[in-house]
């Protein structure tokens, strides 16, 4: 039972990803039938889709990290020897590290604004800094995701790849 405890937490921003994407193909196509097929369209639909876009976006970031999905061109890496591997590996760990960091802080701080603003959307009245709170989610999320690939990439190196 704890095992699918830890993979439901684990996977939360996969499962949101999913969600989100079920919604915006359901008011997707909601829309398209309500505009073309009946004439009277939804026009609500629009912020709809702009937010479950930028939710899909960032929570889809930080699973499409932990599973190694994102594009990497490693052409150039492999040529070099594995000590030099690791240099590098520490370095784009390190460089994400502070990215996704920094990314984190100013996205607070942009929904801390909009929060006290008290800034919606023009239709539905969403608050504007529920929306936009994905993004300093998915960057820790990220780093999280990050942190945890790094670290089994290490222990699978062992202590005699470590001493070269």
């Amino acid at each position: 039972m704890q095992d699918r405890k830890f993979s439901i937490l684990g996977n939360l921003d996969l499962i949101v990803a999913g969600a989100i994407f079920c919604v915006l193909v359901i008011v997707t196509f909601m829309g398209v039938v309500m505009r073309y097929l009946l004439s009277d369209p939804l026009h609500w639909t629009e912020e709809v889709q702009l937010g479950c876009f930028l939710w899909l976006t960032f929570a889809g970031a930080g699973a499409a990290f932990r599973y190694g999905s994102h594009v990497a061109v490693e052409i150039v890496y492999e040529l070099f020897s594995p000590r030099v591997r690791r240099l590098i590996d520490l370095f784009n760990y390190l460089v994400m590290m502070l990215l996704f960091g920094y990314c984190a802080f100013l996205s607070t701080e942009l929904v801390q604004i909009m929060y006290n603003l008290n800034k919606a959307t023009y239709i539905l009245q969403i608050p504007t800094w529920i929306i936009n709170l994905v993004v300093p989610l998915s960057c820790v999320s990220m780093m999280v995701s990050v942190t945890i690939a790094e670290w089994q990439r290490l222990k699978q190196q062992g202590p005699s790849q470590s001493k070269e």
